[in-house]
Protein backbone atom coordinates (compact mmCIF):
# COMPACT_ATOMS: atom_id res chain seq x y z
CA UNK A 1 0.00 0.00 0.00
CA UNK A 2 1.58 3.42 -1.32
CA UNK A 3 1.93 5.51 1.84
CA UNK A 4 1.64 9.48 2.23
CA UNK A 5 3.04 11.56 4.98
CA UNK A 6 1.31 15.10 5.65
CA UNK A 7 2.06 17.84 7.97
CA UNK A 8 -0.37 19.89 10.43
CA UNK A 9 0.10 23.41 11.20
CA UNK A 10 -1.64 23.51 14.44
CA UNK A 11 -2.98 21.48 17.16
CA UNK A 12 -6.49 22.82 17.76
CA UNK A 13 -9.72 21.42 17.87
CA UNK A 14 -9.95 21.79 14.34
CA UNK A 15 -6.23 19.20 14.04
CA UNK A 16 -7.99 16.88 16.97
CA UNK A 17 -10.75 16.45 14.60
CA UNK A 18 -8.21 15.48 11.81
CA UNK A 19 -6.20 13.18 14.09
CA UNK A 20 -8.98 11.21 14.91
CA UNK A 21 -11.12 10.44 11.31
CA UNK A 22 -7.65 9.82 10.25
CA UNK A 23 -6.89 7.30 12.75
CA UNK A 24 -10.43 6.12 13.27
CA UNK A 25 -11.33 5.77 9.65
CA UNK A 26 -7.85 4.41 8.44
CA UNK A 27 -9.35 1.70 6.30
CA UNK A 28 -12.31 3.97 4.80
CA UNK A 29 -9.66 6.50 3.57
CA UNK A 30 -7.19 3.86 2.10
CA UNK A 31 -10.22 2.01 -0.08
CA UNK A 32 -11.24 5.82 -0.83
CA UNK A 33 -7.86 7.21 -1.70
CA UNK A 34 -5.36 4.52 -2.52
CA UNK A 35 -2.92 6.00 0.07
CA UNK A 36 -2.26 5.24 3.80
CA UNK A 37 -1.89 8.93 5.60
CA UNK A 38 0.62 8.88 7.58
CA UNK A 39 0.88 12.48 10.24
CA UNK A 40 4.63 12.89 9.40
CA UNK A 41 4.89 16.14 11.57
CA UNK A 42 2.69 18.70 13.97
CA UNK A 43 3.74 22.56 13.75
CA UNK A 44 3.29 23.42 17.68
CA UNK A 45 4.26 26.44 19.67
CA UNK A 46 4.93 24.49 22.66
CA UNK A 47 5.91 20.74 22.27
CA UNK A 48 5.33 20.18 26.25
CA UNK A 49 1.99 21.76 26.12
CA UNK A 50 -1.07 19.59 26.93
CA UNK A 51 -3.56 19.08 24.62
CA UNK A 52 -5.92 16.45 25.65
CA UNK A 53 -4.77 14.06 22.59
CA UNK A 54 -2.49 11.76 22.63
CA UNK A 55 0.63 12.54 20.14
CA UNK A 56 3.76 10.86 19.88
CA UNK A 57 6.21 13.48 21.05
CA UNK A 58 8.48 12.65 17.88
CA UNK A 59 6.20 14.15 15.24
CA UNK A 60 5.60 17.83 17.40
CA UNK A 61 8.37 20.49 16.02
CA UNK A 62 8.16 24.42 17.24
CA UNK A 63 10.17 24.78 13.22
CA UNK A 64 8.46 25.12 10.31
CA UNK A 65 11.77 24.81 8.19
CA UNK A 66 11.37 20.82 9.76
CA UNK A 67 8.31 20.39 8.07
CA UNK A 68 9.42 22.79 5.19
CA UNK A 69 12.64 21.19 4.29
CA UNK A 70 11.21 17.52 4.19
CA UNK A 71 10.44 16.19 0.87
CA UNK A 72 8.58 13.67 2.20
CA UNK A 73 6.07 15.49 3.40
CA UNK A 74 3.34 16.00 0.06
CA UNK A 75 0.68 18.04 1.77
CA UNK A 76 0.63 20.53 4.57
CA UNK A 77 -2.77 21.13 6.43
CA UNK A 78 -2.83 24.56 8.14
CA UNK A 79 -5.49 24.68 10.74
CA UNK A 80 -4.01 27.38 12.76
CA UNK A 81 -6.27 30.51 11.78
CA UNK A 82 -5.76 34.04 11.55
CA UNK A 83 -3.99 35.86 8.48
CA UNK A 84 -0.28 35.66 9.55
CA UNK A 85 2.39 33.18 10.37
CA UNK A 86 -0.70 30.98 8.12
CA UNK A 87 0.04 33.52 4.74
CA UNK A 88 3.39 33.05 4.90
CA UNK A 89 3.79 29.58 5.72
CA UNK A 90 1.40 28.20 3.07
CA UNK A 91 3.39 30.21 0.16
CA UNK A 92 6.18 28.64 1.49
CA UNK A 93 4.79 25.32 1.54
CA UNK A 94 3.53 26.36 -2.55
CA UNK A 95 7.20 27.29 -3.23
CA UNK A 96 8.45 24.06 -2.29
CA UNK A 97 6.14 22.11 -3.91
CA UNK A 98 3.80 20.83 -1.32
CA UNK A 99 -0.14 20.50 -1.68
CA UNK A 100 -1.90 22.68 0.62
CA UNK A 101 -5.36 21.78 2.56
CA UNK A 102 -6.78 24.63 4.83
CA UNK A 103 -9.77 25.71 6.91
CA UNK A 104 -9.17 29.36 7.47
CA UNK A 105 -11.84 31.72 6.57
CA UNK A 106 -9.99 35.15 7.71
CA UNK A 107 -7.29 34.11 5.03
CA UNK A 108 -9.22 33.01 2.34
CA UNK A 109 -11.72 36.22 2.47
CA UNK A 110 -8.58 38.90 3.06
CA UNK A 111 -5.56 37.31 0.88
CA UNK A 112 -7.51 34.85 -1.44
CA UNK A 113 -5.84 36.20 -4.40
CA UNK A 114 -2.70 35.99 -3.28
CA UNK A 115 -2.82 32.78 -2.38
CA UNK A 116 -4.84 31.57 -5.67
CA UNK A 117 -2.12 33.06 -8.27
CA UNK A 118 0.59 31.77 -5.94
CA UNK A 119 -0.99 28.09 -5.91
CA UNK A 120 -1.63 28.82 -9.90
CA UNK A 121 2.13 29.73 -10.26
CA UNK A 122 3.60 26.62 -8.63
CA UNK A 123 0.99 24.45 -10.37
CA UNK A 124 -0.08 22.71 -6.57
CA UNK A 125 -3.47 22.52 -5.26
CA UNK A 126 -5.35 24.30 -2.55
CA UNK A 127 -8.21 23.00 -1.23
CA UNK A 128 -10.15 24.92 1.17
CA UNK A 129 -13.70 23.17 1.70
CA UNK A 130 -13.54 23.34 5.92
CA UNK A 131 -13.66 27.36 5.51
CA UNK A 132 -16.96 27.20 5.36
CA UNK A 133 -20.25 25.94 6.75
CA UNK A 134 -17.86 22.78 9.14
CA UNK A 135 -18.73 19.20 7.62
CA UNK A 136 -21.33 20.46 4.83
CA UNK A 137 -19.71 20.14 1.50
CA UNK A 138 -20.50 23.47 -0.29
CA UNK A 139 -17.35 24.44 -1.53
CA UNK A 140 -17.19 21.77 -3.86
CA UNK A 141 -20.76 21.91 -4.49
CA UNK A 142 -20.58 25.03 -5.90
CA UNK A 143 -17.49 24.51 -7.73
CA UNK A 144 -18.24 21.06 -8.83
CA UNK A 145 -21.74 19.91 -9.05
CA UNK A 146 -23.26 23.24 -9.62
CA UNK A 147 -20.92 24.03 -12.55
CA UNK A 148 -23.57 23.45 -15.25
CA UNK A 149 -25.83 26.51 -13.54
CA UNK A 150 -25.96 30.38 -13.46
CA UNK A 151 -26.19 30.90 -9.42
CA UNK A 152 -29.10 33.79 -8.80
CA UNK A 153 -29.18 33.62 -5.39
CA UNK A 154 -27.41 32.02 -2.38
CA UNK A 155 -28.85 32.57 1.11
CA UNK A 156 -26.90 31.18 4.22
CA UNK A 157 -27.03 30.79 8.25
CA UNK A 158 -23.05 30.04 8.55
CA UNK A 159 -22.80 31.10 11.84
CA UNK A 160 -23.51 28.42 14.39
CA UNK A 161 -22.61 30.49 17.31
CA UNK A 162 -25.03 33.24 16.49
CA UNK A 163 -27.68 30.45 15.25
CA UNK A 164 -27.72 28.72 18.26
CA UNK A 165 -28.08 32.22 20.52
CA UNK A 166 -31.61 33.22 18.12
CA UNK A 167 -32.61 29.59 18.28
CA UNK A 168 -32.44 29.60 21.91
CA UNK A 169 -34.29 32.85 22.21
CA UNK A 170 -37.13 32.25 19.63
CA UNK A 171 -37.78 29.29 21.24
CA UNK A 172 -37.53 29.68 25.03
CA UNK A 173 -38.48 33.28 25.07
CA UNK A 174 -34.92 34.36 26.63
CA UNK A 175 -32.71 37.39 26.39
CA UNK A 176 -30.00 37.82 24.15
CA UNK A 177 -27.15 38.49 27.28
CA UNK A 178 -28.46 35.38 29.25
CA UNK A 179 -27.89 33.16 25.94
CA UNK A 180 -24.70 34.83 24.99
CA UNK A 181 -23.55 33.53 28.47
CA UNK A 182 -24.85 30.55 28.31
CA UNK A 183 -23.20 29.75 24.99
CA UNK A 184 -19.78 30.92 26.23
CA UNK A 185 -20.73 28.36 29.12
CA UNK A 186 -20.74 25.40 26.86
CA UNK A 187 -18.44 26.33 24.30
CA UNK A 188 -20.18 27.31 21.95
CA UNK A 189 -19.17 31.16 22.02
CA UNK A 190 -15.67 32.61 22.62
CA UNK A 191 -14.30 34.37 25.73
CA UNK A 192 -14.67 37.51 22.91
CA UNK A 193 -17.50 36.62 20.68
CA UNK A 194 -17.23 40.00 18.57
CA UNK A 195 -16.38 38.21 15.67
CA UNK A 196 -19.44 35.74 16.05
CA UNK A 197 -22.07 38.15 17.16
CA UNK A 198 -21.38 41.14 15.18
CA UNK A 199 -21.38 38.88 12.15
CA UNK A 200 -17.41 39.15 10.67
CA UNK A 201 -17.33 35.34 10.79
CA UNK A 202 -20.17 35.19 8.27
CA UNK A 203 -18.96 38.18 6.60
CA UNK A 204 -16.17 36.28 5.75
CA UNK A 205 -17.44 33.28 4.77
CA UNK A 206 -20.19 34.62 2.41
CA UNK A 207 -16.98 36.43 0.75
CA UNK A 208 -15.83 32.43 -0.10
CA UNK A 209 -19.23 31.51 -0.95
CA UNK A 210 -20.12 33.85 -3.67
CA UNK A 211 -16.48 34.80 -4.87
CA UNK A 212 -17.25 30.90 -6.21
CA UNK A 213 -21.05 31.03 -6.63
CA UNK A 214 -20.80 34.34 -9.14
CA UNK A 215 -17.20 33.92 -10.10
CA UNK A 216 -15.83 37.41 -9.25
CA UNK A 217 -13.66 38.26 -6.85
CA UNK A 218 -15.14 40.03 -3.99
CA UNK A 219 -13.64 41.26 -0.53
CA UNK A 220 -15.05 41.68 2.65
CA UNK A 221 -15.85 45.40 2.21
CA UNK A 222 -17.90 44.72 -0.20
CA UNK A 223 -20.37 42.67 2.11
CA UNK A 224 -22.86 44.60 4.38
CA UNK A 225 -22.37 43.48 7.99
CA UNK A 226 -24.88 43.85 10.73
CA UNK A 227 -24.28 41.70 14.14
CA UNK A 228 -26.83 40.23 16.70
CA UNK A 229 -26.39 42.44 19.16
CA UNK A 230 -29.64 44.48 18.64
CA UNK A 231 -31.85 41.55 19.00
CA UNK A 232 -34.97 41.15 22.00
CA UNK A 233 -36.72 38.80 22.78
CA UNK A 234 -39.86 41.65 21.99
CA UNK A 235 -38.45 41.31 18.74
CA UNK A 236 -38.76 37.78 18.49
CA UNK A 237 -42.42 37.98 19.84
CA UNK A 238 -43.71 40.43 17.41
CA UNK A 239 -41.96 37.77 14.15
CA UNK A 240 -44.22 35.18 15.68
CA UNK A 241 -46.78 36.96 15.34
CA UNK A 242 -46.08 37.58 11.60
CA UNK A 243 -45.59 34.42 11.00
CA UNK A 244 -41.96 34.80 10.61
CA UNK A 245 -38.42 33.71 12.73
CA UNK A 246 -35.46 35.89 12.66
CA UNK A 247 -32.36 34.19 11.33
CA UNK A 248 -28.71 36.08 10.72
CA UNK A 249 -28.23 35.51 7.01
CA UNK A 250 -26.01 36.05 4.81
CA UNK A 251 -27.30 36.96 1.35
CA UNK A 252 -25.86 37.02 -2.15
CA UNK A 253 -27.92 37.84 -5.02
CA UNK A 254 -27.23 38.66 -9.50
CA UNK A 255 -29.36 40.42 -11.53
CA UNK A 256 -27.85 41.96 -14.68
CA UNK A 257 -24.54 41.84 -13.72
CA UNK A 258 -24.92 43.15 -10.97
CA UNK A 259 -24.27 41.85 -6.83
CA UNK A 260 -25.96 42.29 -3.34
CA UNK A 261 -23.87 41.18 -0.96
CA UNK A 262 -25.43 41.68 3.11
CA UNK A 263 -25.21 39.47 6.32
CA UNK A 264 -27.63 40.79 8.73
CA UNK A 265 -30.55 39.66 10.90
CA UNK A 266 -33.26 38.70 8.47
CA UNK A 267 -36.94 38.26 9.33
CA UNK A 268 -38.22 34.99 7.44
CA UNK A 269 -41.59 33.56 6.58
CA UNK A 270 -41.95 30.10 9.50
CA UNK A 271 -42.61 28.04 6.15
CA UNK A 272 -39.47 27.97 4.22
CA UNK A 273 -37.02 25.59 4.70
CA UNK A 274 -33.91 28.19 6.88
CA UNK A 275 -36.65 28.79 9.43
CA UNK A 276 -36.44 25.40 10.41
CA UNK A 277 -32.45 25.62 11.25
CA UNK A 278 -31.57 25.36 14.72
CA UNK A 279 -29.66 25.07 17.37
CA UNK A 280 -25.63 24.89 16.05
CA UNK A 281 -26.21 23.98 12.89
CA UNK A 282 -25.89 25.79 9.41
CA UNK A 283 -27.48 25.89 6.05
CA UNK A 284 -26.89 27.08 2.71
CA UNK A 285 -30.05 27.55 0.42
CA UNK A 286 -28.81 28.12 -3.28
CA UNK A 287 -31.27 29.00 -6.65
CA UNK A 288 -29.49 28.17 -9.99
CA UNK A 289 -31.55 28.37 -13.04
CA UNK A 290 -30.88 24.74 -14.35
CA UNK A 291 -31.34 23.37 -10.68
CA UNK A 292 -33.77 25.55 -9.47
CA UNK A 293 -33.97 25.45 -5.33
CA UNK A 294 -31.33 23.29 -3.39
CA UNK A 295 -29.91 23.35 0.57
CA UNK A 296 -27.57 22.25 1.69
CA UNK A 297 -27.25 21.78 5.51
CA UNK A 298 -25.61 20.26 8.48
CA UNK A 299 -22.67 20.61 11.61
CA UNK A 300 -21.50 24.07 10.64
CA UNK A 301 -18.72 23.95 13.17
CA UNK A 302 -16.57 21.39 15.44
CA UNK A 303 -13.76 19.36 15.44
CA UNK A 304 -15.10 16.47 14.16
CA UNK A 305 -17.31 18.11 11.24
CA UNK A 306 -14.73 20.54 10.04
CA UNK A 307 -11.86 17.93 10.79
CA UNK A 308 -14.12 15.52 8.28
CA UNK A 309 -14.25 18.59 5.46
CA UNK A 310 -10.15 18.99 6.04
CA UNK A 311 -9.88 15.33 5.30
CA UNK A 312 -12.09 15.04 2.63
CA UNK A 313 -9.89 17.82 1.00
CA UNK A 314 -6.93 15.53 1.53
CA UNK A 315 -7.98 12.70 -0.13
CA UNK A 316 -9.24 14.87 -3.31
CA UNK A 317 -5.86 15.57 -3.68
CA UNK A 318 -4.75 11.45 -3.45
CA UNK A 319 -6.89 10.77 -5.60
CA UNK A 320 -6.21 13.40 -8.42
CA UNK A 321 -2.45 12.69 -7.84
CA UNK A 322 -0.58 13.57 -4.95
CA UNK A 323 2.72 14.32 -7.03
CA UNK A 324 2.54 17.92 -8.50
CA UNK A 325 2.73 16.96 -12.16
CA UNK A 326 -0.36 18.68 -14.13
CA UNK A 327 -2.50 19.74 -11.23
CA UNK A 328 -5.49 22.29 -12.20
CA UNK A 329 -5.64 23.50 -8.72
CA UNK A 330 -7.74 26.04 -7.83
CA UNK A 331 -11.00 27.15 -9.33
CA UNK A 332 -11.40 30.32 -10.66
CA UNK A 333 -12.97 33.41 -9.03
CA UNK A 334 -11.94 36.22 -11.75
CA UNK A 335 -14.14 34.66 -14.23
CA UNK A 336 -16.36 37.93 -14.40
CA UNK A 337 -16.80 41.31 -13.26
CA UNK A 338 -19.71 42.31 -11.41
CA UNK A 339 -20.84 45.43 -10.24
CA UNK A 340 -21.27 45.81 -6.55
CA UNK A 341 -24.65 47.21 -5.97
CA UNK A 342 -24.94 50.10 -3.12
CA UNK A 343 -26.92 49.33 -0.36
CA UNK A 344 -28.90 52.59 -0.16
CA UNK A 345 -30.23 50.78 -3.77
CA UNK A 346 -31.36 47.63 -1.76
CA UNK A 347 -34.75 46.58 -1.89
CA UNK A 348 -36.33 45.12 0.88
CA UNK A 349 -39.52 44.68 3.37
CA UNK A 350 -38.94 46.60 7.03
CA UNK A 351 -39.48 45.85 10.11
CA UNK A 352 -39.43 48.94 12.19
CA UNK A 353 -39.85 48.96 16.31
CA UNK A 354 -40.38 52.75 17.39
CA UNK A 355 -41.37 54.40 20.81
CA UNK A 356 -42.82 57.37 21.09
CA UNK A 357 -44.90 59.63 23.05
CA UNK A 358 -48.55 58.79 23.01
CA UNK A 359 -49.73 62.43 22.00
CA UNK A 360 -52.47 62.84 19.47
CA UNK A 361 -51.03 63.32 15.88
CA UNK A 362 -47.76 61.45 16.73
CA UNK A 363 -48.78 58.60 14.41
CA UNK A 364 -50.25 61.15 11.51
CA UNK A 365 -46.83 62.58 11.60
CA UNK A 366 -45.11 59.19 11.38
CA UNK A 367 -46.94 57.73 8.56
CA UNK A 368 -46.81 61.60 6.26
CA UNK A 369 -42.72 61.62 6.63
CA UNK A 370 -42.91 57.76 5.26
CA UNK A 371 -45.27 58.91 2.91
CA UNK A 372 -43.34 61.64 1.79
CA UNK A 373 -40.61 59.26 0.42
CA UNK A 374 -42.40 57.08 -1.40
CA UNK A 375 -42.84 54.33 1.77
CA UNK A 376 -45.70 52.42 1.57
CA UNK A 377 -46.45 50.82 5.11
CA UNK A 378 -48.08 47.18 5.44
CA UNK A 379 -49.36 47.07 8.90
CA UNK A 380 -49.12 49.57 12.01
CA UNK A 381 -49.52 47.76 15.40
CA UNK A 382 -49.36 50.38 19.07
CA UNK A 383 -49.27 48.99 22.33
CA UNK A 384 -48.62 51.67 25.50
CA UNK A 385 -47.09 51.28 28.84
CA UNK A 386 -48.10 54.01 32.01
CA UNK A 387 -45.09 55.31 33.11
CA UNK A 388 -45.88 57.92 36.22
CA UNK A 389 -48.01 60.40 34.09
CA UNK A 390 -46.61 59.55 30.42
CA UNK A 391 -47.44 56.78 28.22
CA UNK A 392 -44.34 55.64 26.07
CA UNK A 393 -46.23 53.97 22.54
CA UNK A 394 -44.38 51.30 20.95
CA UNK A 395 -45.00 51.39 17.70
CA UNK A 396 -44.16 48.42 15.38
CA UNK A 397 -44.36 49.24 11.28
CA UNK A 398 -44.19 46.98 8.98
CA UNK A 399 -43.36 48.14 5.17
CA UNK A 400 -44.15 47.10 1.55
CA UNK A 401 -40.89 46.73 -0.77
CA UNK A 402 -38.66 49.68 -0.72
CA UNK A 403 -35.22 50.34 -0.75
CA UNK A 404 -32.38 50.83 2.24
CA UNK A 405 -32.33 54.53 1.16
CA UNK A 406 -35.86 55.54 1.16
CA UNK A 407 -35.37 53.69 4.45
CA UNK A 408 -33.11 55.52 5.98
CA UNK A 409 -34.03 59.19 4.58
CA UNK A 410 -37.32 58.15 6.61
CA UNK A 411 -35.83 57.54 9.95
CA UNK A 412 -33.37 60.50 9.82
CA UNK A 413 -36.00 62.55 9.10
CA UNK A 414 -38.29 60.89 12.28
CA UNK A 415 -35.75 61.89 14.17
CA UNK A 416 -36.37 65.26 14.18
CA UNK A 417 -39.93 64.91 15.79
CA UNK A 418 -39.59 65.70 19.54
CA UNK A 419 -41.92 62.99 20.30
CA UNK A 420 -40.22 60.19 18.55
CA UNK A 421 -38.10 58.80 21.52
CA UNK A 422 -35.98 56.12 20.23
CA UNK A 423 -35.47 53.92 16.73
CA UNK A 424 -35.42 50.72 18.85
CA UNK A 425 -34.66 48.14 15.63
CA UNK A 426 -35.09 47.91 12.17
CA UNK A 427 -34.57 44.39 10.76
CA UNK A 428 -35.12 43.46 6.90
CA UNK A 429 -37.85 40.95 6.07
CA UNK A 430 -36.94 38.65 3.20
CA UNK A 431 -39.63 37.07 1.46
CA UNK A 432 -37.81 34.69 -0.93
CA UNK A 433 -39.79 36.03 -4.31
Amino acid sequence: MKKVKIALLGLGNVAKGVLSIIRENKEQIVKRSGYEVEIAKILVRDVKKDRGVEVPTEILTTSYEEILNDNEIKIVVEVMGGIEPAKEYIIKAMEAKKQIVTANKMLLATCGDEVFEKADEMGVSFQYEASVAGGIPIINGISQSLTANKINTLYGIINGTTNYILSKMELENLNFEDVLKEAQDKGYAEADPTSDIEGYDAQYKLVILSSLAFGTKIKPEHVYREGITKINSIDMEYASSFGMVIKLLAIAKEENGELELRVHPTMIPETHPLANVYDSFNAVFINGNAVGDMMFYGRGAGSLPTGSAVVSDIIWILRNNVEVENMQPVVKNNLWEMNIKDLKDIESRYYLRITVSDKPGVLGQITTIFGANKVSLKSVIQKGVKQEENIDVTLVLITHSTTEGLIMDSIERLYDLKTVKSIDNIIRIEDFR
